[in-house]
């Protein structure tokens, strides 16, 4: 859109446009002293700086999606029973998915669950009613993940469905299944003869893939930031170019052969850019294949590690962050984990919300209907490069692993240099989330200790029992004849082959959510309270009148009930301007607690904190106080406070004392 010229807007002229040095000034003017650093600036976990304020910036031309419109409305088939996937699947389409997600028993996506299906029949039962022609379909990568490729393929067969007519995603991830389980079953040449063999097989059926995917969904669980995310996705990638035209397969459609997975997570800045950076990412690695570069295959899926077990519902607000982010970055194709994923296997009303939550956005917010929203918005211009600069070295330095054969990426897991990548970020998240730095809604701030249970699926996660160790080998197995057979009632055990002895063994990646730590306190506590039939109190001692210990006693409140101590609220002692200390001693005998905190403001403290101290330490009470003590703490230590809680500290050990106190 060209701006109005100053005859069409002649008010315009009284209002000049200021430049940055002027913005600056001004801003320099309220922040009085304050260093603009601190205060307005951030930093991502990659060391990347959020300004305040950008220029806008100039439009280029950036790859996009291969076909302009709305993305495409992911659900995952992961109910163990076929027929009850059927039923949960085709309420998902008739509601308004176009895609489904096979997750099979034992892929990491399961969580646990997963359809078990080891026969077509099987498979054929689970997708019953479903019309394979008409949607897009997509295999989550798994442990034995050719053997299910081979199955759809067999079952496209047994209902006599052109393949060329399909839209399926074969889910493929050898390095991925590395990553998060921790083992390969052949070496890496061998690897990657399965999988040309197994993608010429499909192809030559009429499949057009893509076969395999670059998954970055085990690093990101494993405390990823953005570009490392971005780095280990596209060195994979390259390891499966590599190996796909070593085994024979013309570059260009190698290339085809590849989709990806990305996570979709809360911050809505970075997410955006991971998305536009994705792509520009994997227009330079075709560049410098010398091919002309196509459009990736983009798939999201909304972020398990931000998930939370207790308060459920602000999943929701976490779900439609992600959501509109990814479908504003340019995904193809989404799936949003229902708000309820953490606590089990979802129901039909959680899959719903999970489904409608894009619906909205997509036919009420008309996300889809400009290609690239952020073309030209500076900031996101801004980050977008950076995020490309800050991965293409992080993908560089896992190219430069490559030895013995093996490539970076694959290299790189196999000596220990992802795991102690990802275990330092993960070890500098886990701080920032325990001082509440980085804080979680309905976990580490404001709880709901009262909050209602959700409904789950009443299922037990699967048990798979290892059948009988194969003596099929690899090389004497033919994947186009195990079409066939598996069409017409071959099962996966007769498509099972015996591992290699020169397999590789790795330290698999962790799945962490940011919550648990805090969760963990709430289970304990929950525990205790079964035990004793009351929930560990602690006790808020305020000083002064409730004007002046408001703000610390709503503080401290907060920070207990994180770790499921109940911190009843009253209101307070007062007396003369003061405080009723025998008042409050008596009122901390009638709570039962074991741990009093002090809460008022620095004033009272200075007056009666020792005082008060003393008072309840008669009494056989552990005392803390409500922020921090600054010259006072070597008085209020020698009248018995024992710790001090205050913004920045370590919640997460403050309260595993404040329950081992409650507990005695």
């Amino acid at each position: 859109m060209n701006s109005a010229s100053t005859s069409d807007l002649p008010f315009m002229e009284a209002f000049p446009l200021p430049d940055q040095a002027q913005w600056r000034a001004a801003v320099d003017k309220v922040l009085k002293g304050a260093d603009f650093e601190k205060r307005l600036v951030r930093r991502t976990a990659d060391g990347i700086r959020i300004e305040p304020l950008y220029a806008a910036a100039n439009p280029q031309a950036r790859p996009a999606r291969s076909q302009a419109g709305r993305w495409h409305v992911s659900t995952r088939v992961d109910h163990p029973s076929p027929a009850e996937a059927r039923e949960l699947a085709l309420a998902d389409l008739e509601g308004g998915a176009d895609s489904l997600v096979l997750s099979f028993a034992g892929a990491r996506a399961a969580r646990g669950y997963g359809l078990v299906a080891d026969d077509v029949a099987t498979l054929d039962a689970a997708l019953d009613g479903v019309m394979l022609d008409l949607i897009n379909l997509r295999i989550d990568p798994a442990a034995g993940g050719r053997i299910n490729a081979l199955l759809l393929a067999a079952l496209v067969e047994r209902r006599k469905i052109d393949p060329a007519t399909t839209t399926i995603d074969f889910g493929l991830d050898p390095v991925g299944i590395l990553a998060s389980q921790g083992v390969f079953a052949a070496s890496w040449p061998e690897i990657g003869r399965r999988l040309v063999e197994t993608i010429e097989a499909l192809k030559a059926r009429g499949f057009a893939g893509p076969f395999v995917t670059a998954d970055a969904r085990p690093y990101q669980e494993a405390g990823a930031t953005e570009a490392q995310e971005l780095g280990a996705v596209m060195a994979t990638a390259i390891a499966y170019l590599r190996a796909l035209e070593a085994g024979g397969m013309p570059l260009d459609q190698a290339r085809d052969a590849i989709s990806f997975v990305l996570v979709a997570d809360t911050d809505e800045f970075m997410t955006i850019a991971k998305f536009r950076a994705a792509r520009l990412l994997w227009q330079r690695v075709q560049q410098a294949c010398g091919l002309d570069p196509k459009p990736m295959v983009l798939n999201a899926e909304t972020a398990w590690r931000s998930l939370t077990r207790r308060d459920p519902w602000v999943n929701l607000l976490r779900a439609t962050v992600a959501t509109f982010s990814a479908g504003i970055g340019g995904a193809d194709s989404l799936t949003v984990l229902p708000f309820t994923a953490a606590l089990g296997l979802p129901d039909a009303f959680a899959r719903r919300v999970a489904r409608n939550t894009q619906l909205v956005l997509l036919e009420e917010a008309n996300l889809w209907r400009v290609a690239d929203p952020a073309a030209g918005a500076g900031g996101f211009e801004a980050l977008t490069q950076a995020l490309c600069e800050q991965a293409w070295t992080k993908m560089q330095d896992l190219e430069r692993e490559a030895s013995d054969g093996r490539p970076g990426i694959v290299a790189a897991l196999a000596n220990g240099h992802v795991q102690q990548g990802l275990a330092r970020q993960r070890d500098i998240r886990a701080k920032a989330i325990a001082t509440r730095r980085e804080p979680i809604t309905g976990t580490s701030e404001f709880p709901n200790l009262a909050e209602a249970p959700v409904s789950v699926l009443d299922i037990a996660p699967v048990k798979r029992t290892r059948s009988s160790p194969s003596s099929i080998r690899a090389a004497d197995q033919n994947q186009a004849a195990l079409i066939g057979q598996l069409a017409t009632g071959a099962t996966r055990a007769d498509a099972a082959t015996a591992p290699e002895q020169d397999g590789l063994k790795v330290e698999a990646l962790p799945s962490v959510r940011l919550a648990e730590a805090f969760e963990t306190l709430r289970d304990k506590a929950d525990v205790l309270a079964r035990e004793r039939g009351k929930r560990p109190t602690v006790f808020l001692a305020t000083l002064g009148p409730v004007a002046d210990f408001t703000a610390r006693a709503g503080f401290a409140r907060n920070l207990f009930e994180a770790g499921g101590l109940s911190a009843p609220g009253h209101d307070g002692f007062p007396s003369n301007g003061g405080t009723d200390i025998p008042a409050l001693v008596e009122a901390y005998q009638a709570s039962g607690a074991r741990l009093a905190c002090l809460c008022g403001s620095d004033a009272g403290y200075a007056a009666e904190a020792v005082a008060a101290t003393e008072a309840l330490r008669a009494q056989g009470a552990t005392i803390w106080l409500a922020g921090k003590p600054g010259e006072m703490e070597h008085a209020l230590n020698q009248a018995g406070v024992a710790s001090f809680i205050f913004a920045g500290a370590d919640v997460v050990a403050a309260l595993e004392q404040a329950q081992a106190i409650a507990a005695a």
